[in-house]
């Protein structure tokens, strides 16, 4: 499988909580290196056991900590879950298939029979697989659960009535220092409300949903800097280096995190699937070059206190920056 594609958000310069929304197979990607467009939703590549283990260990110590529902509507349920299945099939490469009714995936060595009506498992088989130890204890307990064991990306469902907006589903098994729980049920501006920033995009939020029901698909970026490459980063996991306090700044040990978001409308059941697919880059790979470090540095530099502090960089800004102008300075 190839390797994970790179891709740079902060190199405007500026770092911005806004809707930063690019039309999925229309619109180049800056971020990425090649700075092509994309019309993948989904994207499978060598890190894909890393994930796996992750999630793993997150669905055996508390998998309601992760997921749930909250009136996911049956026909926003079947738009949602057929459309996950059918397309990670079409953007694995021949590792996933699904026939309408069994989703079938080689590395996991599972044949999974989905009812995604009712949101169920009716049947999953095992066989012998590159990666078949890694899922030999795990029980998917739902449809979603399957679907979202199967790929590298979270899933949640947004849902819409006539008394607005909330979060219908969730599977995220990767958040970054939140509770899916916080979420579940919660309009766009309450689920963003703790984002430091996120007031004028906010404001937006009605004609933003409805962009993303009847107008996608598109991708979206967001980033930070994480003092480990771990995944799972739930409040209740169990601590590791990211956001506590460190006396000293080791760039060896930090990590660009980006996240890359698809948002896919279903008009037909006013609803959309939002993916969240986590990278996490080792700092000295994703600043090579000074040009790259010098925009970074800026990026960080029109951070708010507040916005600081949301990303946890609080005890690392003066050490971070500090670092970062000197690699801008390191002759190419």
């Amino acid at each position: 499988m190839r390797p994970p594609v790179m891709y740079r958000p902060f190199a405007s310069g500026r770092y911005e909580v806004a809707a930063g929304l690019y039309r999925l197979g229309v619109q180049p990607i800056p971020w990425r290196e090649d700075g092509a467009a994309e019309s993948h939703t989904f994207a499978l590549d060598n890190t894909f056991p890393l994930f796996v283990a992750s999630k793993v260990a997150a669905h055996r110590r508390a998998l309601h900590q992760y997921t749930g529902e909250a009136n996911l509507r049956p026909a926003l349920r079947a738009a949602a879950l057929s459309f996950i299945a059918r397309t990670l099939s079409a953007d694995s490469g021949g590792a996933i298939t699904w026939d309408g009714e069994h989703l079938h995936h080689a590395l996991l060595g599972w044949t999974a029979r989905l009812d995604v009506t009712r949101g169920t498992v009716e049947g999953l088989t095992r066989a012998p697989a590159p990666h078949a130890a890694l899922v030999e204890d795990t029980r998917p307990v739902n449809a979603l659960d399957v679907l979202g064991l199967c790929a590298q990306e979270d899933l949640a469902i947004i849902s819409r009535g006539e008394s607005g907006d909330w979060l219908a589903a969730t599977h995220v098994l990767s958040p970054q220092h939140w509770d899916p729980r916080d979420k579940l049920g919660r309009d766009f501006v309450a689920v963003h409300a703790p984002v430091a920033g996120s007031g004028p995009m906010n404001a937006t939020a009605p004609r933003l949903v409805d962009a993303v029901i009847s107008r996608g698909p598109f991708v979206r970026f967001a980033w930070g800097i994480s003092i480990t490459d771990r995944l799972d980063h739930h409040p209740a996991a169990p601590p590791d280096a990211d956001r506590h306090a460190a006396t000293t700044f080791d760039p060896a040990r930090a990590f660009v995190r980006v996240e890359r978001q698809t948002l896919t409308g279903f008009a037909d059941a006013d609803g959309a699937l939002f993916t969240i697919r986590p990278y996490t880059y080792p700092l000295t790979a994703a600043v090579r070059e000074p040009a790259q470090a010098c925009a970074l540095a800026a990026a960080i530099r029109t951070m708010t206190p507040e916005q600081v502090a949301y990303k946890g960089l609080s005890g690392l800004r003066h050490d971070l920056l500090t670092w970062l102008d000197g690699r801008a300075q390191t002759p190419p």
